[in-house]
């Protein structure tokens, strides 16, 4: 799912210029006890659903039989329950020509069984009730004003607000049906494919779907409209072909709607070559216009309230990831929106070249910088958690940036097709450790610090990096290049391998260092003097960092701290200060502060807290969350001092 206010702040974000293993305060998934913190009875799992509604959409009502087929997990089963919102009224419960005892109470029936069940039994029940289902989360159950059109949305906790269902991602049915009956000029999309449309004579339709892929219940959707259909096919093989239905409002069915949609067929080449053919082939894929803003990934129809080329690009995406392959909980939901947010910028790297993908990646690390908590979702019952853009969508996309750099390429693609066709995940579903294990297996490296950081762990890194040479014999140099990381609070600090990229007249040498010390040097000799330094030149961490100058330290004699540039700033400036050599023939390292305080003396940031040896450096401060005015700023170098200000315009 996308919103369309987190799809514009993409386009705008584009468009700017851009360990050691410690013990964490999460315990990861593989550790805690496989059982669901929301709704869902775990005695019994659902093997199929069909939905037979008859909608007056005029007056907002549903008349309903919904049949739930399932088996028991467990003996010594007397009752069970299913989740249906109380707003609506159940008549009977039926298996088949026996009534059910129940009671509905707190948005679940409890179920009286007529008879124990034991592990494996299997039993259809039939719900019948009626009502005006609510639309709570992002609209679960929405009939427009005019009456000419209405959708389903109910990821994460709305599926209840319309029909009976175990209510956990946890539990995929192994097909649905949709059956609709509405007013005759509207017509009624679905999942899957359409079976059969009927006219009853009395001014109603009622239309058929069926679904012969596994589905998570919260993917189950339903619209009407007075649609316009525009078809396109996507040939996969030289014989063989899916249809691409999209369903258009009539003001919506136009030349300019079209260019958009036919992206839809480079998208679906792209993926298929990416991950593995679509995954539901032999059914359809397609587009739901609807009134809410952005898009939802319900299987095999997206439901879409816009067709710009990234929302349409992210929701196909998930047909793989989140359909395919759902999240297990709501606490994983990062390998749904994460995977699909990535795929947005993969799908722009294939089409239209590398720097489309650095540009989208760009966006996504400024908008993750900004992301609280654990990518591991802390508080599920919060759909706001849930569904956070920075974390759960930009900083998922970006842990999977750092993982193709971290593993390679060609071992990053053999990783996700291999995970897509992992014969207990695939058409199922999957929480991190699925993910980690198919990772480590393909790659045969260790990730559990790449892991325990980065879902589990928070914020990001913040560099520090200094550069001292030393004029060695033979017109060689000697450069001990300095990363240091700021405390953190969990981790403390992070593992990562970091390219330090030394820029020379007659070129440029990048070379990899094993970052896994809050403070660690690293010497090199080098044939040339180096005029730059720069880490990670490349963006392949997200991190915050400040970028050190380079000199010779044997020129460096005197404690400076220059005025800021420029000044006033708005929001980031640049503070370049000098650390005096102490010994001509040794580096020496000194203890070196720059803090900013306010003007009633409150420190707003510390820029450097650590060891520096001689030297120029340059720090960059980014004042985006401070209010305009002036600041002071103070450097501190053993028992040398210097302060100035500075002012913050906005």
């Amino acid at each position: 799912m996308k919103t369309l206010k987190y799809f514009v702040l993409i386009i705008f974000l584009s468009a700017l210029t851009f360990s050691q293993q410690q013990e964490f305060k999460i315990i990861s998934s593989r550790l805690l006890d496989d059982k669901i913190a929301y709704p869902g009875d775990s005695q019994i799992d659902v093997t199929f659903y069909r939905l037979n509604l008859n909608i007056n959409i005029d007056s907002k009502f549903i008349d309903a039989a919904v049949t739930v087929d399932l088996r028991f997990t467990e003996d010594n089963v007397t009752n069970f329950f299913l989740d249906l919102s109380n707003n609506l009224v159940i008549d009977s419960i039926k298996s088949g020509q026996s009534k059910l005892s129940f009671n509905h109470s707190n948005s679940q029936i409890n179920i009286t069984l007529p008879e124990e069940k034991t592990l494996n039994d299997k039993i259809s029940v039939t719900v019948f009730y009626k009502g005006s289902p609510s639309g709570t989360g992002f609209g679960s159950f929405f009939i427009r004003d005019d009456k000419n059109a209405m959708w389903t949305l109910s990821e994460p906790y709305g599926a209840k607000d319309w029909f009976p269902c175990k209510d956990t991602p946890a539990d995929k049915a192994d097909s649905s049906d949709v059956w609709v009956t509405i007013r005759s000029d509207l017509y009624v999309v679905s999942n899957g494919l359409l079976e059969d449309i009927l006219d009853n004579g009395n001014g109603t339709r009622t239309f058929k779907w069926k679904s012969r892929y596994p589905i998570a219940h919260y993917l189950i959707s339903m619209a009407a409209g007075q649609y316009q259909l525009y078809t396109d096919y996507f040939k996969y093989s030289e014989t063989d072909s899916m249809a691409v239905i999209h369903y258009l409002y009539p003001e919506s069915y136009n030349p300019n709607t079209f260019d958009e949609l036919n992206k839809t067929i480079d998208m679906l080449h792209i993926f298929s070559e990416l991950y593995g053919i679509y995954p539901f082939i032999q059914e359809k894929y397609g587009h739901a216009q609807f009134g809410w803003n952005g898009g939802m990934e319900h299987q095999t129809v997206s439901s879409m309230g816009s067709f710009g080329e990234w929302i349409v690009a992210h929701e196909l995406a998930h047909q793989w990831f989140g359909d395919k392959i759902t999240c297990r909980d709501w606490q994983n939901i990062w390998l749904n929106e994460g995977f699909a947010t990535y795929s947005e910028a993969l799908y722009l790297e294939k089409k239209y070249g590398k720097d489309f993908y650095k540009s989208e990646i760009a966006a996504d690390m400024e908008n993750a910088k900004y992301a609280v908590g654990t990518l591991y979702v802390q508080d599920a019952s919060s759909i706001s958690e849930i569904f956070d853009s920075k974390r759960s969508y930009s900083k998922g996309s970006v842990v999977l940036h750092m993982l193709r750099n971290v593993v390679g390429d060609s071992t990053f693609f053999r990783i996700l097709k291999t995970y897509l066709e992992e014969p207990e995940l695939k058409y199922n579903t999957a929480v991190t450790e699925d993910f980690r294990a198919v990772c480590e297996r393909v790659s045969g490296l260790n990730l559990d610090y790449f892991f325990s950081q980065w879902i589990y762990g928070e914020n990001c890194p913040a560099y520090n990096t200094g550069l001292a040479i030393e004029t060695l014999e033979n017109k060689k140099y000697k450069a001990d290049v300095t990363i240091s990381q700021q405390l953190n609070s969990n981790p403390l600090y992070f593992t990562m391998p970091v390219d330090l990229k030394f820029v020379f007249s007659s070129g440029d040498t990048v070379i990899t260092v094993y970052n896994n010390e809050q403070n660690q040097n690293f010497s090199f000799v080098l044939n040339d003097f180096p005029e730059e330094l720069i880490l990670d030149p490349d963006d392949k961490i997200l991190k915050s960092e400040n970028v050190v100058s380079v000199d010779d330290i044997s020129k460096t004699n005197c404690f400076e701290l220059l005025q800021n540039f420029p000044n006033p700033f708005n929001p980031v400036t640049t503070i370049k200060y000098s650390i005096p050599n102490n010994s001509l023939e040794t580096l020496h390292a000194t203890s070196v502060q720059l803090k900013v305080y306010n003007l009633l003396g409150q420190k707003v940031a510390t820029l450097v807290n650590q060891q520096q040896p001689a030297g120029h450096y340059k720090v960059k401060f980014d004042a985006s969350s401070l209010a305009s005015g002036v600041y002071i700023y103070q450097l501190t170098a053993g028992s040398l001092n210097a302060v100035k200000t500075l002012m913050l315009l906005k």
